[in-house]
């Protein structure tokens, strides 16, 4: 693999050099025939030259090699050197915000695979930044909705219930719904600064040894107020493990994904959440009825932004599997998703020592 590479970084030599010969070539061959037409028209006189007289032709010929060597590489150097400036002028075009660019390879430069890695490469990141750029503009288009909504709720029954006219009950109500609006805006924010703290970090910190299966069970009582007003039900299947790693972070993996289960889970389900030890690893998954997740969305569901109900009828901005995913690869492991016959199955592998 290493020397296939290898072969690829300078299997372009081969034609800069045969450029650089040709470019010799042709300006020694132009500025003989100048030499030879001059002294052909007696222009030059060679007859009975001496040294001095055959230095003096050599220093013309070296002279008269300059400018026509000059023009002969500006002329040659313009067939190879014009992907790197296409590509250079679409790199300038991506940097200034156009990430529709993309880089289109000729014929010729197609025999050359260090060309064609070079452009797909580029054209993989553009279209990698168009889609988390439109991503992005979605996000703040749904994450500036999501956050009107409660926003607004709070706004509307704080200014009745200053009014002071209403009974104890209808008031007692409202500051419930104050309080679960509130509780939402904070789950919100706290998100995407989980997000952003945790795509800076490159190195797993703060590593400790716990009890997983405690720390699932945990989490599943501070959803509850969620999971019973839907009455679901839970089926658990945890025996005692200890796992080494950022106990923190890895709280907020089961929290997003139980939360995620009970979210689209319908009224009665039941979620079932098993650990499997295998050599090595743990194999945690969260199970839960539901529509099928279809197998495009399927691909796209752990990226950041996104948001599979376009609608928006169910709560989310598009960051809780984002911060799953990120966190299950700082801990070395994998986590995917498996949804059909309207069962919904979220898989983590994770590595029982760090």
């Amino acid at each position: 693999m290493k020397q296939r590479k290898r072969t690829k970084r300078f299997d372009l030599l081969p034609m800069f050099s045969l450029v650089v010969f040709l470019s010799v070539l042709l300006n020694s061959c132009i500025a003989a025939l100048t030499v030879y037409l001059l002294v052909h028209s007696d222009v030059i006189n060679i007859t009975g030259a001496t040294a001095a007289d055959a230095g003096q032709l050599i220093g013309f010929f070296t002279l008269l090699s300059i400018p026509i060597g000059t023009l002969v590489a500006l002329v040659a150097s313009r067939v190879p050197l014009k992907p790197i400036a296409n590509l250079i002028e679409s790199m300038d075009r991506l940097a200034s915000g156009d990430f529709r660019t993309r880089v289109n390879v000729g014929a010729v430069m197609r025999r050359y695979p260090s060309f064609v890695d070079v452009a797909e490469s580029f054209n993989k990141m553009a279209e990698q930044l168009e889609s988390t750029e439109m991503l992005r503009g979605d996000f703040i288009n749904n994450f500036s909705h999501e956050f009107k909504t409660p926003i607004v709720s709070i706004a509307g029954f704080a200014k009745l219930l200053r009014r002071g006219s209403l009974p104890p009950e209808q008031q007692q109500e409202y500051l419930a719904i104050i309080e679960e609006e509130s509780l939402r805006l904070s789950y919100m924010a706290t998100n995407v600064l989980n997000m952003t703290k945790i795509e800076n970090q490159t190195i797993l910190s703060d590593v400790s040894d716990f009890n997983l299966s405690e720390q699932i069970r945990s989490c599943i009582l501070l959803l509850e107020n969620k999971w019973e007003k839907k009455e679901l039900d839970f089926s658990l299947s945890l025996q005692e493990h200890q796992i080494e790693g950022n106990e923190e972070l890895l709280k907020q993996v089961w929290i997003n994904l139980l939360d995620n289960a009970i979210k689209f889970s319908p009224v009665g389900g039941m979620i079932e959440v098993a650990i499997l030890e295998t050599e090595g690893t743990y194999r945690i998954s969260v199970r839960n009825p539901g529509s099928t997740i279809p197998k495009e969305q399927q691909e796209k569901i752990f990226n950041k932004f996104y948001q599979g109900d376009e609608s928006h009828a169910t709560e989310g901005n598009g960051i809780g599997l984002a911060i799953v995913k990120r966190v299950v690869e700082l801990h070395g492991g994998t986590v995917e998703v498996s949804s059909r016959n309207s069962i919904t199955i979220f898989t983590v592998e994770l590595p029982k020592h760090q």
